[in-house]
């Protein structure tokens, strides 16, 4: 199904749940690649009555040899080990079909079904061998762009819902930054670059929100994230 004119994911989402059939819904990002048995992985929990949605494990393609892949590993690692205890589901997810549409004005959509589906009672699950590949953002202008992006996306669910996501919280970040992490002059200097990204991104989101009132649900593309080469 094509929509003549781009109208944000959201609203193409929409337009998926309202033809889609069946007990499963899977939505995937086009800008990854799952694994022979991603799909598989990803739908087994459905087999607990309990479950309502279900998350893969994204795994970056980018190098970790320059700064930035190793800020966008880092990131990834992360958003791992805490979806392991609080599920954060994205980039590949699967939900039961019960949700009929969620707010075109969303930037932030997996998270957005999972309020709903929290909403209607049932739990997250995330499945860590569910491995699909994406890329991350080469320069800082489009991790910038990304992260500003997501914040406000976020906020605005947050504001409208009072659902928040679990990786939201930097006490919960900094919690598993500091765990399991072997360090050298390198990393320190790469991981402090990258907390001042991230803060830089969510810092700028904010400001879209609260003083600019935007709501980026149709987004400007960041380029460097669609080469999965």
């Amino acid at each position: 199904m094509v929509q003549e004119k781009r109208e944000g994911k959201a609203s193409a989402i929409n337009l998926f749940l309202e033809h889609a059939t069946g007990d499963i819904m899977i939505l995937e990002s086009g800008d990854t690649l799952p694994e022979l048995e991603t799909f598989q992985h990803l739908v087994e929990p459905f087999f607990d009555p309990y479950v309502g949605m279900t998350g893969a494990h994204p795994v970056p393609v980018n190098g970790k040899d320059t700064f930035m892949g190793y800020v966008v590993n880092l990131m990834w690692s992360l958003h791992h080990r805490i979806a392991i205890e609080t599920p954060k589901l994205g980039e590949l997810v699967a939900f039961r079909n019960i949700v009929r549409r969620i707010p075109v004005d969303t930037a932030v959509d997996e998270a957005s079904i999972e309020a709903i589906i929290m909403g209607a009672g049932y739990r997250l699950q995330y499945a860590p061998d569910a491995i699909v590949r994406n890329k991350g953002p080469e320069n800082i202008h489009d991790f910038i762009k990304q992260r500003r992006r997501i914040a406000a996306g976020h906020k605005h669910l947050t504001i409208e819902t009072n659902y928040e996501v679990s990786t939201s919280s930097p006490i919960k970040i900094f919690k598993f930054l500091f765990q399991g992490h072997t360090w050298n002059p390198k990393k320190i200097i790469w991981t402090i670059g990258a907390i001042v990204l991230e803060a830089i991104g969510r810092l700028l989101g904010y400001y879209d929100y609260y003083v600019k009132k935007k709501n980026p649900f149709v987004w400007d593309i960041s380029e460097s994230t669609k080469r999965l080469d």
